[in-house]
């Protein structure tokens, strides 16, 4: 009996959730494409308060309860809720914090001021996130990672989680998307996202800057595979990434089909 080979989508957004770009679509599309193909599929992604419970049918995952996230010496309590995918046997699960997600809004207040802790919120969803599949005991081939909140995954997986079992024989996908926001993170975002003593300061270099173009440059350093997910993209990234040594690349395309990232799948899961 052949196992099916397993792809784990980590995003900030996807249809029919949340949509901030045209590539919250794609990865709903890509999971069930990628479903149909004969992959085994699971996503995660937050669960945002604007995300509602009743309407998309979430429920608590009782046996994922109980875990603690400890960032800068302060544990976060995070919850688990899972829903189907509309039109697809597919689970999704969604990382919940009452203090960091339940709010009205997302990024931004009522009066569009940016919440002073969304850089404590992305390293709590990025380890949250990868807690979660130790959890599950389900070993992904592939992890496509797309959205700058999940920048500091492919970091993470490469230096603090990379003798995890569950992640022996994972590769990982980067998507590069269109800036969203112009604010930083804040002065003490790389002292938040440096979550274990085996980080040194040079890993956390490409995220310096800590805005929207570090955390794609981040996850682009990182990956084993980068894609492009729009065709406004930050121009340096492009220069940056569209012809990196030992890695594939995916430039964008507006006419795909995605089988070009079904193949992309098949060749990292070899």
């Amino acid at each position: 009996m052949v196992t099916k080979k397993r792809i784990l989508f980590i995003a900030n957004e996807m249809s029919p959730y949340l949509e901030f770009t045209e590539f919250a679509e794609t990865i709903n599309k890509l999971a069930i494409k990628s479903n149909e193909n004969g992959f085994e599929i699971r996503c995660i992604m937050p669960r945002f308060g604007v995300i509602n419970e009743r309407r998309h049918r979430l429920h608590e995952v009782v046996r994922l309860s109980g875990i603690n996230v400890s960032i800068d010496n302060d544990d976060y309590p995070l919850q688990i809720k899972v829903a189907s995918l509309p039109n697809a046997r597919l689970q999704v699960y969604f990382l919940e914090n009452e203090d960091l997600f339940k709010r009205k809004y997302i990024f931004h207040d009522e009066k569009e001021k940016w919440f002073d802790d969304n850089g404590l919120r992305t390293v709590f969803f990025c380890k949250g996130a990868l807690e979660t599949v130790k959890k599950f005991g389900w070993p992904p081939d592939v992890i496509h990672c797309s959205g700058w909140m999940t920048g500091l995954i492919p970091l993470y997986l490469k230096t603090v989680y990379k003798k995890e079992p569950v992640f022996a024989h994972s590769k990982v996908i980067f998507t590069i998307g269109q800036n969203t926001f112009k604010e930083k993170l804040g002065a003490n975002f790389l002292k938040l996202a440096n979550i274990h003593p085996t980080l040194k300061d040079k890993d956390l270099e490409p995220y310096a800057e800590a805005n929207n173009t570090a955390l794609f440059r981040g996850g682009a350093t990182y990956a084993d595979a980068i894609t492009f997910g729009a065709e406004k993209t930050d121009k340096k990234l492009v220069d940056e990434f569209s012809k990196v040594r030992g890695k594939k690349v995916l430039s964008f395309n507006a006419e795909s089909d995605l089988t070009d990232y079904l193949q992309l799948y098949t060749d990292l899961s070899q």
